[in-house]
C-alpha cells in the first residue's frame, strides 16, 4: 500500500499516512486518462463559432454571365464558395461538442491521475489547511514551507471561504472540493495538494 508523508502548514513532517490501493496505487491508464481529458476539454467547448454559406452572405442574386458564348466558365452566383466574398463551403455552425464517457473510464481515469502524482511523487499531504482570515500571504507562506514553486491544485474537504479566497490570486494555483475534481485539474496541476481529511473523503467517495 502507497504510504505518503503528512507535513503541517510549516512544512515539517509530523507524521505519515497509508493510501487506498483501490484510489492511489491502480495500474496507471493513459488511455482512459487521455479519454477523460478530451471529453472535458470538449465539454468546454462553447461551439458558437459560425461561418455564412452562400446563401447567406449578401449580394449575387444575378447571373453574372450569359450561360454560353463569352468563353468564360459558366457561373450563377458572384456569391460561390470559389469567389472572393463569396460564401464558406461545409464550414462550422453553432453545434455542441458535449458527448458522455462511460463512468467506469471516468472513474478509471481519476484513480489512474491519483495514482500518478503519488508515483511522481507529486502529491503533498497536510494535516490541516486553516486561515485566521482571508491572507493572500498567508497562503504563499503556506506554499514556500512547502517547498511548492510550481502549479498546483489544492484540495479541500469542504467549502472554506478563507482558505479559496487567499488562494484565488496566486498565478498557478487552483481550488476545490473533493466531489468536484477531476482528471484534467489532477494532471494539468503540477503539485497536488490535500489535507488528511480530504484524503480520506476521496477514499469513501471514489472507493
Amino acid at each position: 500500500m502507497p504510504k505518503v508523508d503528512v507535513y503541517n502548514m510549516n512544512g515539517q513532517k509530523v507524521g505519515d499516512m497509508i493510501l487506498s490501493d483501490d484510489i492511489f496505487g491502480i495500474e496507471v491508464n493513459e488511455a482512459a486518462m487521455h479519454a477523460a481529458v478530451v471529453n472535458i476539454l470538449a465539454n468546454a467547448r462553447q461551439g458558437t463559432q459560425s461561418t455564412k454559406t452562400r446563401a447567406e452572405v449578401s449580394g449575387g442574386g444575378r447571373k453574372p454571365w450569359r450561360q454560353k458564348g463569352t468563353g468564360r466558365a459558366r457561373h450563377g452566383s458572384i456569391r460561390s464558395p470559389q469567389w472572393k466574398g463569396g460564401g464558406v463551403a461545409l464550414g462550422p455552425k453553432p453545434r455542441s461538442y458535449r458527448y458522455t464517457l462511460p463512468k467506469k473510464v471516468k472513474r478509471l481515469a481519476l484513480k489512474s491521475a491519483l495514482t500518478s502524482k503519488v508515483l511522481d511523487n507529486d502529491m503533498v499531504v497536510l494535516d490541516e489547511l486553516k486561515f485566521d482570515a482571508i491572507k493572500t500571504r498567508e497562503m504563499v507562506k503556506v506554499l514556500d514551507n512547502l517547498n511548492v514553486n510550481s502549479s498546483a491544485l489544492i484540495v479541500l474537504p469542504a467549502v472554506d471561504e478563507k482558505v479559496i479566497k487567499s488562494s484565488r490570486n496566486i498565478s498557478g494555483v487552483k481550488t476545490a472540493l473533493v466531489n468536484t475534481i477531476n482528471t484534467y485539474d489532477i494532471l494539468r496541476y503540477k503539485k497536488f495538494i490535500v489535507t488528511r481529511e480530504a484524503v480520506a473523503k476521496i477514499e469513501e467517495v471514489y472507493a
